[in-house]
């Protein structure tokens, strides 16, 4: 299974890290061990000073498809949850500021939590759904899918002309702004809409 991300997908996320609105999706790739499930613990690695937590909706592909029409692509996806695009952030500022690759302040092992995962049915409207991450009982972050640069159909429209989907992958959609740094014994919530989907611990 493949970990497709979205990258400054929010006007107000790309505004506050100081990076110009994209044209066409910001696409980057995470490997299946930075897949963390069932609420298990996060653990700050020891190669970074400053890592970020960036709350996104994330889709489950449901069937194979290439190259798919954006008016088809809501066909592709059956389940959706919130999850946590864990960041080094000094690493992808340094390594930006060189003009080299940032994989590895993306990529690392856990840094792709990811809740439970619903049908997509038991949303109202995925292009008009609120979401947000608690933190410590405090709201960090909250977001409308509405607010998206590229809607979710686009996304996998766009994506589906470069990587075949297929079923089990997984796509964080993009973060809204509010992003900032995590530290030991933070408790993360996220919801989308007023459920709770995922819910861990960093150590």
């Amino acid at each position: 299974m493949k970990i497709i991300c979205i990258g400054l997908n929010y006007r107000k996320h790309a505004e506050e890290l100081g990076r110009p609105v994209p044209e066409e999706p910001v696409v980057f790739l995470k490997p299946d061990s930075s897949l963390l499930k069932k609420n298990k613990p996060f653990f700050l690695p020891d190669f970074s000073a400053e890592i970020h937590f960036e709350v996104e909706v994330v889709i489950k592909i449901c069937r194979l498809g290439k190259s798919i029409p954006e008016k088809f692509a809501h066909r592709y996806y059956d389940e959706v949850t919130a999850g946590i695009d864990i960041t080094a952030r000094d690493l992808q500022t340094k390594l930006s500021a060189s003009g080299l690759s940032w994989e590895i302040s993306k990529c690392f092992d856990g840094a792709a939590p990811v809740g439970e995962f619903i049908p997509v049915s038991r949303i109202k409207d995925i292009n008009d759904l609120d979401f947000r991450l608690d933190i410590n009982g405090l709201t960090v972050q909250k977001g409308n899918t509405y607010d998206m640069i590229f809607g979710i159909d686009r996304i996998v429209s766009y994506v589906s002309q470069f990587f075949t989907l297929k079923t089990g992958d997984l796509i964080f959609t993009g973060t809204p702004p509010g992003v900032g740094p995590l530290k030991r014994n933070d408790n993360l919530v996220a919801y989308l809409g007023d459920e709770a989907l995922l819910d861990f611990m960093v150590k």
